[in-house]
């Protein structure tokens, strides 16, 4: 699986305030958790790929580190 943009990932812009990322990471979470989808292993991996994204891009060092590469 090759990286994706983390901001497409959670479809957000690049300067996306943390109450938007927040709330686009919410949204995607609930609709591919691997709870509301089982068996289904394209959602499981799409759940960790938003996990991932927004683990990024809520913390403020992490997210100036991915902006600045």
């Amino acid at each position: 699986m090759s990286k994706r943009d983390y901001y497409d990932v959670l479809g957000v812009s690049k300067n996306a305030s943390e109450a938007e990322i927040k709330k686009a990471y919410r949204r995607q979470a609930m609709k591919h958790h691997p709870d509301r989808n089982p068996g289904d292993e394209e959602a499981a991996a799409r759940f960790k790929e938003i996990q991932e994204s927004y683990s990024i891009l809520s913390d403020s060092s992490k997210r100036a580190s991915y902006d600045q590469f």
